[in-house]
């Protein structure tokens, strides 16, 4: 259990897949202007991660790694995740439409996150079992998480500080990612991966 925990904590700050290994920069810098739009992208990050690592895992080695198709892994993770986000929406607006409603465009959106992907190859590389990659695509979805709402939060700051108007936009936001990027650069002893 100690080491799940690790895992989650090391997914989650030491090696966020947002400020540490740059995955899913677009979605980090699009829904970051208001925190209820941030909070969507979150919860439906942590949901669709989460239930990639679980629907790729088997894949990869119940059927990719059994056929001698590894070299095929990337395409048919992208297809598999795309088809199953595709499906989850389908379901959600016939089965919860208040819940499809609140995830509006973010669930879709997640299909283009490099993160979903990263975390999935990521794990498999990383000769994780099951369980393992479950609990390591949680941590990097919630990392994913934390980050855009501490960012989300700093950018609803500085947009009412009025910046000089070279800094104002997108230059600001690259400028204060590169600096929580440095902040979350602090854990790094923290857990040994």
């Amino acid at each position: 259990m100690t080491e799940l925990v690790l895992l989650v904590v090391g997914a989650v700050l030491v090696n966020n897949f947002v400020l540490h290994r740059f995955l899913g920069i677009c979605p980090f810098l699009g829904v970051s202007r208001d925190i209820p739009t941030a909070l969507g992208m979150s919860a439906a990050v942590v949901f669709v991660v989460t239930c990639a690592a679980a629907v790729t895992w088997p894949l990869q080695y119940f059927v990719l790694e059994r056929f001698g198709a590894g070299y095929l892994q990337t395409i048919a993770f992208i297809l598999v995740i795309a088809t199953f986000v595709q499906l989850v929406e389908l379901v959600l607006k016939k089965a919860a439409p208040a819940l499809h409603r609140g995830l509006g465009i973010y669930l879709p959106l997640i299909t283009t996150n490099c993160a979903v992907l990263g975390v999935t190859v990521l794990s498999i590389k990383k000769g994780l079992n099951f369980v393992e990659s479950i609990f390591f695509a949680l941590g990097a979805a919630l990392g994913f998480g934390l980050a855009l709402l501490i960012f989300t939060g700093m950018r609803e700051r500085i947009a009412r500080a009025y910046p000089p108007r070279a800094f104002q936009g997108t230059a600001i936001a690259l400028v204060t990612a590169g600096l929580l990027s440095l902040a979350f650069m602090g854990f790094a002893g923290l857990v040994k991966l």
